[in-house]
């Protein structure tokens, strides 16, 4: 269930509201080039996770010349946004990432209350479960409760995966009123049984959403199986940006499992917002 991928890779549903304004032209502001090419430094670096990348590899991705981008190397590595080799000629993300990230995982008043609810969970079941919050047309993972005996040897937080190709990510779609505004095609696929027919797609999430839940089965990850739920956002809209999810082994989860598993991911969802009132 911890497949990354790049977004070269990132397959989704095509867009059927308005386009949004044109790059570099949000909200009327236009962009600042140095800080835009920063951040899709440090994003490159991270899609890649713990395989170094070449400055060639990166002026070829950005499209940008490598003087420009090796002076901005040098920054974010002075800085310890990036590390390198001892000859530099390879990058990967750095500690203060690390440090930022961690930052924004304290902030969220939500993770609190999902913490002890999410172990609760997993004890009840047997079974990992996840929470994650809907970023694009991606699921990031930024709580996770690993059933004994099933720990997994990289973590899970702060992973993402098409929201398309997993239980949570097709939960939280379902309950969002414009799924095909967040979603790109062509879908990608991580298995041979992800969907990647944006017209099967949408069949799914009109399931999901009449029945309350979402079922996948190995669609990110052979003979691995999930439940997952939506949970509404605390936001005044309401948008039900986060979801819950457990994974069982496909083999395991009946229709009878798959049923307790989604009263009690509901009943989950329920007290998290309660402990956010």
């Amino acid at each position: 269930m911890t497949t990354q991928h790049t977004s070269s890779q990132h397959a989704h549903l095509p867009p059927s509201g308005p386009p949004g304004p044109p790059h570099g032209a949000l909200h009327g502001v236009r962009e600042v080039k140095s800080a835009a090419r920063t951040i899709e430094v440090l994003e490159l670096l991270a899609e890649r996770g713990n395989a170094p990348v070449t400055i060639r590899d990166l002026c070829e991705r950005m499209g940008a010349p490598r003087s420009s981008v090796y002076a901005l190397l040098r920054t974010l590595v002075d800085a310890g946004w990036v590390r390198t080799d001892a000859l530099n000629t390879e990058y990967s993300i750095g500690i203060r990432a690390l440090l930022a990230g961690t930052t924004y995982l304290d902030a969220d008043a939500t993770l609190t209350a999902v913490r002890p609810i999410l172990a609760e969970v997993g004890k009840e079941l047997s079974a990992t479960v996840n929470f994650g919050r809907l970023d694009g047309g991606d699921i990031v993972y930024l709580a996770t409760w690993e059933a004994p005996g099933r720990e997994r040897s990289a973590p899970r937080v702060g992973r993402r995966l098409p929201a398309h190709a997993t239980a949570i990510g097709q939960a939280v779609l379902s309950a969002v009123e414009d799924p095909g505004s967040r979603l790109v095609p062509p879908l990608a696929r991580l298995t041979d049984a992800t969907v990647t027919d944006p017209v099967e797609l949408r069949r799914i999430l009109q399931v999901t959403r009449e029945r309350g839940y979402a079922r996948e089965d190995g669609q990110n990850s052979p003979e691995i199986a999930c439940v997952a739920v939506p949970m509404p956002d605390t936001t005044p809209a309401e948008r039900p940006l986060d979801g819950l999810s457990v994974s069982f082994r496909a083999a395991s989860l009946t229709a009878a499992r798959e049923r307790e598993a989604a009263l009690v991911l509901r009943e989950a969802a329920r007290r998290i917002l309660d402990g956010l009132s």
